[in-house]
Protein backbone atom coordinates (compact mmCIF):
# COMPACT_ATOMS: atom_id res chain seq x y z
CA UNK A 1 0.00 0.00 0.00
CA UNK A 2 1.53 3.38 -0.96
CA UNK A 3 2.38 5.82 1.76
CA UNK A 4 -0.11 8.64 2.20
CA UNK A 5 0.40 12.27 3.12
CA UNK A 6 -0.73 11.59 6.74
CA UNK A 7 1.98 8.87 6.92
CA UNK A 8 4.63 11.31 5.72
CA UNK A 9 3.32 14.16 7.88
CA UNK A 10 3.54 11.90 10.93
CA UNK A 11 7.17 11.05 10.10
CA UNK A 12 7.97 14.75 9.54
CA UNK A 13 6.59 15.52 13.02
CA UNK A 14 8.62 12.69 14.58
CA UNK A 15 11.82 13.88 12.90
CA UNK A 16 11.21 17.45 14.03
CA UNK A 17 10.47 16.45 17.62
CA UNK A 18 13.63 14.31 17.71
CA UNK A 19 15.66 17.26 16.43
CA UNK A 20 14.23 19.64 19.06
CA UNK A 21 14.76 17.07 21.84
CA UNK A 22 18.42 16.67 20.88
CA UNK A 23 18.98 20.33 21.71
CA UNK A 24 21.71 20.76 19.12
CA UNK A 25 21.49 23.25 16.27
CA UNK A 26 21.99 21.49 12.95
CA UNK A 27 21.62 23.65 9.84
CA UNK A 28 22.08 20.89 7.33
CA UNK A 29 19.51 18.08 7.08
CA UNK A 30 20.31 14.45 7.59
CA UNK A 31 21.25 12.76 4.31
CA UNK A 32 19.00 9.88 5.27
CA UNK A 33 15.93 11.95 6.16
CA UNK A 34 13.30 9.20 6.13
CA UNK A 35 10.20 11.14 4.95
CA UNK A 36 12.13 12.10 1.80
CA UNK A 37 12.00 8.59 0.39
CA UNK A 38 14.17 8.92 -2.70
CA UNK A 39 17.11 10.48 -0.84
CA UNK A 40 17.11 7.52 1.53
CA UNK A 41 17.70 5.30 -1.50
CA UNK A 42 20.46 7.35 -3.09
CA UNK A 43 22.36 9.17 -0.36
CA UNK A 44 25.98 8.09 0.23
CA UNK A 45 26.38 4.99 2.40
CA UNK A 46 30.16 5.27 2.76
CA UNK A 47 32.39 8.18 3.85
CA UNK A 48 33.12 10.64 1.05
CA UNK A 49 36.53 10.45 -0.63
CA UNK A 50 38.70 13.56 -0.95
CA UNK A 51 39.90 14.27 -4.50
CA UNK A 52 43.44 15.56 -4.09
CA UNK A 53 44.42 16.22 -7.69
CA UNK A 54 41.60 17.78 -9.72
CA UNK A 55 42.16 18.69 -13.33
CA UNK A 56 44.05 21.97 -13.68
CA UNK A 57 41.14 23.57 -15.53
CA UNK A 58 39.00 23.16 -12.43
CA UNK A 59 41.34 25.49 -10.59
CA UNK A 60 41.20 28.38 -13.03
CA UNK A 61 37.49 28.88 -13.92
CA UNK A 62 34.94 30.33 -13.79
CA UNK A 63 33.27 28.49 -16.64
CA UNK A 64 31.36 31.63 -17.65
CA UNK A 65 32.77 35.14 -17.44
CA UNK A 66 31.60 38.64 -18.31
CA UNK A 67 31.87 37.99 -22.04
CA UNK A 68 29.66 34.89 -21.87
CA UNK A 69 26.70 36.10 -19.78
CA UNK A 70 24.37 38.74 -21.20
CA UNK A 71 21.48 40.70 -19.67
CA UNK A 72 19.06 38.64 -21.74
CA UNK A 73 20.14 35.51 -19.86
CA UNK A 74 18.65 36.92 -16.65
CA UNK A 75 15.23 37.69 -18.16
CA UNK A 76 13.41 34.39 -18.57
CA UNK A 77 10.39 36.18 -20.07
CA UNK A 78 12.31 37.38 -23.13
CA UNK A 79 14.02 34.22 -24.31
CA UNK A 80 11.34 33.33 -26.86
CA UNK A 81 9.24 35.17 -29.42
CA UNK A 82 6.12 35.29 -27.22
CA UNK A 83 5.25 36.11 -23.61
CA UNK A 84 5.20 33.20 -21.15
CA UNK A 85 2.02 32.52 -19.20
CA UNK A 86 1.79 33.21 -15.48
CA UNK A 87 2.48 35.86 -12.89
CA UNK A 88 5.58 37.81 -13.88
CA UNK A 89 8.00 38.36 -10.98
CA UNK A 90 11.35 39.92 -10.19
CA UNK A 91 13.64 37.97 -7.86
CA UNK A 92 16.68 39.79 -6.54
CA UNK A 93 19.10 39.71 -3.64
CA UNK A 94 22.75 39.67 -2.68
CA UNK A 95 25.29 36.89 -2.42
CA UNK A 96 27.26 37.40 0.81
CA UNK A 97 30.07 35.71 2.67
CA UNK A 98 29.90 34.78 6.36
CA UNK A 99 30.91 38.31 7.38
CA UNK A 100 28.21 39.98 5.29
CA UNK A 101 30.62 41.09 2.61
CA UNK A 102 29.32 41.00 -1.00
CA UNK A 103 30.60 38.32 -3.33
CA UNK A 104 31.10 39.96 -6.73
CA UNK A 105 31.40 38.28 -10.12
CA UNK A 106 29.61 35.19 -8.83
CA UNK A 107 27.89 33.11 -11.50
CA UNK A 108 24.30 32.50 -10.37
CA UNK A 109 22.08 30.11 -12.32
CA UNK A 110 18.40 29.29 -11.81
CA UNK A 111 16.00 26.72 -13.18
CA UNK A 112 12.33 26.24 -12.46
CA UNK A 113 8.96 24.86 -13.53
CA UNK A 114 6.58 26.99 -15.56
CA UNK A 115 3.43 28.58 -14.17
CA UNK A 116 1.59 25.27 -14.54
CA UNK A 117 4.18 23.38 -12.50
CA UNK A 118 5.97 21.61 -15.34
CA UNK A 119 9.65 21.65 -16.29
CA UNK A 120 10.70 21.93 -19.93
CA UNK A 121 12.56 18.65 -19.60
CA UNK A 122 11.96 15.21 -21.08
CA UNK A 123 12.11 13.69 -17.62
CA UNK A 124 9.04 15.65 -16.51
CA UNK A 125 5.88 13.79 -17.55
CA UNK A 126 3.53 15.73 -15.28
CA UNK A 127 0.35 16.15 -17.40
CA UNK A 128 0.35 19.94 -17.08
CA UNK A 129 0.77 22.08 -20.20
CA UNK A 130 4.20 23.03 -21.46
CA UNK A 131 4.69 26.70 -22.28
CA UNK A 132 6.37 27.18 -25.68
CA UNK A 133 7.53 30.63 -24.52
CA UNK A 134 9.19 29.55 -21.31
CA UNK A 135 12.30 27.39 -20.89
CA UNK A 136 12.78 28.13 -17.19
CA UNK A 137 16.57 28.55 -17.18
CA UNK A 138 18.58 31.71 -16.54
CA UNK A 139 21.93 32.99 -15.30
CA UNK A 140 23.72 36.17 -14.32
CA UNK A 141 26.89 37.42 -12.65
CA UNK A 142 26.68 39.32 -9.37
CA UNK A 143 27.58 43.00 -9.38
CA UNK A 144 30.38 44.59 -7.40
CA UNK A 145 28.02 44.79 -4.42
CA UNK A 146 26.98 41.17 -4.78
CA UNK A 147 23.56 41.77 -6.35
CA UNK A 148 21.83 39.32 -8.65
CA UNK A 149 18.46 39.83 -10.33
CA UNK A 150 16.13 37.72 -12.47
CA UNK A 151 12.87 38.43 -14.26
CA UNK A 152 10.73 35.33 -14.60
CA UNK A 153 7.24 33.93 -13.85
CA UNK A 154 6.14 32.42 -10.57
CA UNK A 155 6.42 28.62 -10.84
CA UNK A 156 3.49 26.38 -10.04
CA UNK A 157 3.33 23.53 -7.54
CA UNK A 158 3.73 20.04 -8.99
CA UNK A 159 3.35 16.36 -7.95
CA UNK A 160 6.53 14.31 -7.47
CA UNK A 161 5.51 10.77 -6.39
CA UNK A 162 7.45 10.63 -3.13
CA UNK A 163 4.21 9.25 -1.70
CA UNK A 164 0.51 9.31 -2.60
CA UNK A 165 -0.71 12.85 -3.30
CA UNK A 166 2.77 14.37 -2.81
CA UNK A 167 3.09 17.98 -4.07
CA UNK A 168 6.10 20.27 -4.00
CA UNK A 169 5.67 23.93 -2.99
CA UNK A 170 6.48 26.53 -5.65
CA UNK A 171 10.24 27.05 -5.72
CA UNK A 172 13.20 28.13 -7.83
CA UNK A 173 16.47 26.19 -7.91
CA UNK A 174 19.64 28.24 -7.52
CA UNK A 175 23.17 27.20 -8.43
CA UNK A 176 26.26 29.18 -7.45
CA UNK A 177 29.64 28.46 -8.95
CA UNK A 178 32.82 29.46 -7.20
CA UNK A 179 35.97 29.55 -9.28
CA UNK A 180 35.47 26.01 -10.54
CA UNK A 181 32.71 23.47 -11.16
CA UNK A 182 33.89 21.52 -8.14
CA UNK A 183 32.84 24.45 -5.94
CA UNK A 184 29.24 24.46 -7.09
CA UNK A 185 26.50 24.93 -4.49
CA UNK A 186 22.82 24.20 -5.15
CA UNK A 187 19.83 25.38 -3.13
CA UNK A 188 16.15 26.29 -3.49
CA UNK A 189 14.17 29.48 -2.89
CA UNK A 190 10.55 29.30 -1.75
CA UNK A 191 7.71 31.83 -1.74
CA UNK A 192 6.20 33.22 1.46
CA UNK A 193 2.92 31.82 2.73
CA UNK A 194 2.87 28.67 0.60
CA UNK A 195 0.29 26.24 2.12
CA UNK A 196 2.37 23.22 1.00
CA UNK A 197 5.35 23.94 3.27
CA UNK A 198 4.20 21.63 6.06
CA UNK A 199 3.59 18.73 3.66
CA UNK A 200 6.93 18.80 1.83
CA UNK A 201 9.59 16.42 3.18
CA UNK A 202 12.33 18.12 1.16
CA UNK A 203 11.81 21.50 2.80
CA UNK A 204 11.03 19.90 6.17
CA UNK A 205 14.26 17.90 6.02
CA UNK A 206 15.86 21.18 7.09
CA UNK A 207 14.69 20.61 10.65
CA UNK A 208 16.12 23.81 12.13
CA UNK A 209 13.41 26.50 12.05
CA UNK A 210 15.79 29.39 11.38
CA UNK A 211 17.69 27.57 8.64
CA UNK A 212 14.42 26.57 6.97
CA UNK A 213 13.06 30.12 7.19
CA UNK A 214 16.16 31.41 5.41
CA UNK A 215 15.05 29.49 2.31
CA UNK A 216 11.87 31.58 2.01
CA UNK A 217 12.01 34.83 0.02
CA UNK A 218 10.45 38.04 1.30
CA UNK A 219 7.81 39.86 -0.70
CA UNK A 220 9.06 43.40 -1.38
CA UNK A 221 6.50 45.76 -2.83
CA UNK A 222 9.21 48.27 -3.72
CA UNK A 223 10.49 45.75 -6.26
CA UNK A 224 7.10 45.41 -7.91
CA UNK A 225 6.62 47.14 -11.26
CA UNK A 226 3.22 48.79 -11.91
CA UNK A 227 1.12 46.85 -14.40
CA UNK A 228 3.94 44.33 -14.89
CA UNK A 229 5.41 42.27 -12.05
CA UNK A 230 5.65 41.51 -8.32
CA UNK A 231 8.95 41.56 -6.45
CA UNK A 232 10.71 39.13 -4.10
CA UNK A 233 13.99 39.58 -2.25
CA UNK A 234 16.23 36.71 -1.21
CA UNK A 235 19.82 36.95 -0.01
CA UNK A 236 22.18 33.98 -0.19
CA UNK A 237 24.82 33.63 2.53
CA UNK A 238 27.57 31.21 1.57
CA UNK A 239 28.94 30.30 4.99
CA UNK A 240 28.78 30.96 8.72
CA UNK A 241 25.95 30.71 11.26
CA UNK A 242 23.47 32.52 8.97
CA UNK A 243 24.37 30.47 5.88
CA UNK A 244 21.74 29.52 3.34
CA UNK A 245 21.21 25.77 3.28
CA UNK A 246 22.68 24.12 0.17
CA UNK A 247 22.12 20.63 -1.16
CA UNK A 248 25.82 19.88 -1.48
CA UNK A 249 26.59 20.61 2.15
CA UNK A 250 29.31 22.92 3.37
Amino acid sequence: MPLTQPDISREITQEYEAYVSAGTVRHHPSRGYAPYRSTVLRHPQQPLTTVRDPEAVELSGPAFGVTDVTQLDADLTRQHTGEPLGERITVTGRVLDRSGRPVCGQLVEIWQANASGRYAHQGDQHPAPLDPHFTGVGRCLTTGQGWYSFTTVKPGAYPWRNHANAWRPAHIHFSLFGRAFTQRLVTQMYFPGDPLFAYDPILQSVTDDDARERLVARYDHELSCPERSLGYRWDIVLDGPAATWTEEGR
